[in-house]
């Protein structure tokens, strides 16, 4: 293990005592009565949406499954009734224009993909997503930029 995490001794100490005597990862997993443990995702990547616990990777993959999606990310937006709804943000492939009908068209195939409670909300099509430098998607920037929050420390965006 880890003796601290460099210049940030506190957070180490947060994983050792967010629960007595284990160390917390921060993924989520499931154990079925046979035993079998599933991995679920980083507990930051799940949106519960009336009572269920949703993915981000999960709804991400079936609207990129969709031929005129390029690429996906997916964010919880708060809702007084349900708690959180999926709202997504799509870039689409060349030469395929936005549009009521490819809205509609992508509700439908996350529905037959994944089931009704992980249709997104709203979609929201963009030019680009914001990414790392090395290409990962930044939820939270997304996310800060839905609810008019402050996006804190994007040194590490790729533009």
């Amino acid at each position: 293990m880890l003796r601290t995490v460099h210049g940030n001794d506190e957070r180490y100490r947060t994983y050792w005592n967010t629960i007595p005597g284990c160390y917390t990862a921060g993924d989520l997993a499931v154990k079925d009565e046979e035993g079998y443990i599933m991995v679920l995702g980083r507990a930051d990547d799940l949106i519960v949406v009336a009572g269920h616990n949703i993915g981000t990777a999960e709804v991400e993959s079936a609207l990129v499954s969709h031929r005129a999606v390029a690429e996906a990310a997916v964010i919880g937006k708060p809702d007084p009734l349900k708690g959180n709804v999926i709202k997504a943000f799509v870039t689409l492939c060349v030469g395929v224009a936005p549009g009521d009908g490819l809205t509609a068209e992508l509700a439908r195939h996350v529905r037959k993909t994944l089931g009704p409670i992980a249709v997104p909300a709203e979609i929201e099509y963009v030019d680009r997503l914001p990414k790392t430098r090395s290409g990962k998607i930044m939820r939270r920037v997304l996310k800060a930029r839905e609810l008019g929050m402050d996006p804190g420390d994007i040194s590490t965006l790729e533009e």
